[in-house]
């Protein structure tokens, strides 16, 4: 069904994403969606201009007035109290398509009756639904319960809100079965683009050096302390690229003088990173993971813990069910979430010989050309037409 006929004028579209304070994987899908709309503005919480990338500096941006708090970024995670109100208080009721990218507030928006609302969703609230323990059982008894109280409202708030939204895009099916179960509505499935950084018939032998690579915010349910724990047994060289809450924390557990903190990198010291790594390490459950298909376009096996997005994006030979012979396979599962089983997994890793060209090939299907041809089908079915050219 048509949702705008022929005779109406050109619908007005504005974009809508959580915070602006990184370029991640949440705002590489954002950048590839703002592409189809280059008239588009852009509402968010706050944001940290200069962290994004060039197209996305040179729009239109409208913050929230939580963009007034001085340094915001650095600990915006304590004023999530406030981000119900904040996100209220954006006002895009003038437009016609809101087009949200969410993995916290920003589908919560509130619109138009009549307008449309398609949210683009990373994943439900993870510190609402399923991470609870590891965002915060670290905390004394009477603030989790002060916590634990917040959270059943805003569970129920989280709901309500979900409601409202017209159409649902995932970003895996790990994330559309969690998006049914929790909002009761379908989803259609779309992965995000990844910079491929090569055609699919380029292939470069890449220098190796022996060392195996961590590319992670630090945050507690990345679980780099597995790995970190993992390597200080196996006194094998890491290189740990991210930063984020956790480091003080990480950077205390290491007992190993090759295991190594970079900080965040720019984007061709991170591509040098994957290029010489021998192996990508991916101890934390995400809802998709952008990070295991950058490494895999690189040629590079994934040593992965086997819940989550990972299993659409990497051919384990080891997949649970499934056999896979190491030349026809991009990784390797490990199935409990502890160093002993990333230990062993890394152990088996270095008897078998992936092909590099197999795992390079296999990452072009996360390509950011097929994420356009998808999400530009998706809106064509319905009716909302992308006219601009976006070389495809």
């Amino acid at each position: 069904m048509s949702l705008f006929s022929e005779k109406t004028k050109k619908p007005s579209v504005c974009l809508v994403h959580d915070w602006l304070i990184t370029m991640r994987g949440g705002e590489k899908v954002l950048e590839g969606i703002a592409e189809l709309f280059p008239e588009a503005p852009i509402y968010t919480l706050f944001l940290d201009r200069k962290k994004l990338s060039g197209a996305l500096q040179s729009r239109k941006i409208h913050t929230s007035f939580l963009q007034y708090i001085p340094g915001i970024s650095k600990f915006y995670r304590w004023l999530l109290p406030l981000f119900p109100i904040a996100i209220w208080f954006l006002n895009v009721r003038k437009f016609d398509i809101v087009i949200s990218s969410s993995h916290c507030m920003a589908k919560a928006i509130p619109v138009r009756k009549e307008a449309l609302h398609i949210c683009y969703c990373h994943t439900p609230m993870r510190y609402l639904w399923g991470f609870e323990e590891e965002y915060f059982g670290k905390f004394i008894k009477p603030i989790r319960f002060l916590i634990q109280f917040y959270f059943n409202w805003l569970r129920a708030w989280d709901q309500k809100t979900s409601k409202k939204v017209s159409l649902f895009i995932a970003n895996s099916r790990n994330t559309a079965n969690k998006i049914l179960e929790l909002y009761g509505k379908p989803s259609v499935v779309i992965h995000p683009p990844v910079d491929i950084p090569y055609g699919a018939d380029y292939h470069h032998e890449y220098k190796q050096v022996n060392y195996f690579l961590i590319v992670s915010a630090l945050v507690p349910y990345k679980k780099v302390d597995i790995a970190i724990s993992a390597f200080n047994e196996l006194r094998l060289p890491l290189r740990i690229v991210g930063d984020g809450p956790e480091r003080t924390r990480l950077e205390k557990l290491v007992r190993h003088s090759e295991i190594v903190f970079d900080g965040w990198l720019t984007e061709e010291l991170l591509r040098t990173r994957y290029r010489n790594c021998k192996a990508l390490i991916f101890p934390g459950e995400e809802d998709f993971g952008i990070v295991p298909v950058e490494a895999q376009s690189f040629g590079k096996p994934v040593i992965a813990y086997g819940k989550g997005g990972v299993c659409e994006s990497v051919l384990a030979c080891n997949e649970q069910n499934v056999q896979r012979l190491p030349q026809k396979s991009t990784g390797i599962f490990f199935y409990d979430q502890t160093a002993n089983a990333l230990i062993q997994s890394i152990k088996e890793s270095e008897c078998l010989d992936f092909d590099s060209h197999f795992i390079q090939n296999h990452a072009q299907s996360f390509g950011l050309k097929k994420f356009r041809a998808e999400i530009i089908g998706f809106l064509n079915a319905h009716s909302i037409q992308i006219t601009d050219s976006i070389g495809l």
